[in-house]
C-alpha cells in the first residue's frame, strides 16, 4: 500500500513463537525482544526500541505511525500521506491535561477516563503494615490526592504538567527523536513512570505536550468505537463501513478476522 515503507516490528517471542522468514526485507524485528506485560512499562520500553531501531535506519521515514495487530488503514495511501506533509504538526496524538480540579470536577461518562487517570499518574499510596501478626489488624492503606501532598512523591510540576490519552499516535522524525533521546536519558519522568501501571496512556503525551518546540494536534487520527461499554472497544463489522468512511481517521481498529473479514476485503477494494 505505501510501496514497501520501513516496517519496525516488536514482537514478544516469550509469548509466541512468529515465523519471520518469509517477510519481506523492509520488515525489522527489535532483538532483543522486550518482555511485555499488560499494562506494564514494558510496553513503553518495546515501543521506544522500536522507533529508535526505526531511525537508525539509512531509509528512516518522515512519518511513523504506532499500530497493532489489530489496527487496518481506512484512507487510501495518498491521502493519509497528503495530511501528514501538507501540515505544521509534528504529532498527531490525543492528549488531556490531568489535573486535580478535573479530578474532582462532575464528567460527562465519556470522560470518566480522565478521573483514572488521575488515580493512576497523580496520586500517592502509602502502605502501613506491622509485622506482629497481633497486630495486622492495624495495617492500613493511605491515599493521597492534593498536589500539596504529593507533591514530594510526583515528579510533575508547573512546569512539567501530566497528560494522557490513547496509546495509539503518529508523528514525524522531529518528535520521534525527541522521544528517543528523552528517554535514553536519566530523568524523573521515566524513573516514576518505570514504577506506574497504564503508562502506555500516558508516557508519550507527557513528554510531547510539555515540549514547546513541538506542535501538537489532539487527534490521534484513529477510529474506535467504544459504544459497546466495558474494557475493549467494540470489534469491527461490514455493518461499521459508512462509519468508517465517513470518519477523518487514517486507521481503526479493532478489527479481528475470525469475526469478519469481509470488512477487511471492502477496505482493500476502497484504499487500493
Amino acid at each position: 500500500m505505501f510501496n514497501y515503507p520501513l516496517i519496525v516490528c516488536h514482537h514478544d517471542f516469550a509469548k509466541c513463537d512468529l515465523s519471520v522468514d518469509t517477510l519481506s526485507k523492509n520488515v525489522l524485528f527489535v532483538r532483543p525482544h522486550v518482555k511485555t506485560e499488560w499494562g506494564a512499562f514494558s510496553l513503553v520500553e518495546a515501543t521506544v526500541q522500536a522507533l529508535k531501531l526505526m531511525y537508525e535506519a539509512a531509509d528512516a521515514p518522515d512519518w511513523f505511525v504506532l499500530l497493532s495487530g489489530a489496527d487496518y488503514p481506512i484512507k487510501t495511501a495518498k491521502q493519509i500521506l497528503d495530511d501528514l506533509t501538507t501540515n505544521s504538526y509534528d504529532a498527531y496524538i490525543q492528549y488531556e491535561q490531568i489535573t486535580y480540579e478535573i479530578y474532582k470536577s462532575d464528567l460527562e461518562p465519556n470522560m470518566l477516563w480522565l478521573k483514572n487517570s488521575y488515580q493512576r499518574y497523580c496520586t500517592k499510596s502509602l502502605a502501613f503494615n506491622f509485622s506482629k501478626k497481633y497486630l495486622t489488624h492495624l495495617n492500613l492503606e493511605i491515599c493521597l490526592e492534593h498536589p500539596l501532598l504529593t507533591k514530594p512523591f510526583l515528579p510533575f510540576s508547573k512546569k512539567l504538567a501530566c497528560f494522557s490519552g490513547s496509546q495509539w499516535f503518529c508523528a514525524n522524525s522531529k518528535a520521534a527523536k525527541y522521544i528517543i533521546d528523552f528517554h535514553s536519558h536519566k530523568n524523573v519522568l521515566t524513573e516514576y513512570y518505570k514504577t506506574l501501571k497504564y503508562t502506555d496512556e500516558s508516557y508519550f503525551q507527557t513528554i510531547l505536550a510539555n515540549a514547546p518546540h513541538l506542535k501538537l494536534k489532539n487527534d490521534r487520527l484513529r477510529y474506535i468505537d467504544w459504544s459497546s461499554g466495558g474494557c475493549h472497544p467494540k470489534t469491527l463489522l461490514i455493518e461499521d463501513l459508512p462509519k468508517l468512511l465517513a470518519s477523518s481517521a487514517h486507521f481503526a481498529r479493532k478489527f479481528d478476522l475470525n469475526i469478519d473479514n469481509n470488512v477487511l476485503d471492502e477496505l482493500d477494494r476502497i484504499t487500493s
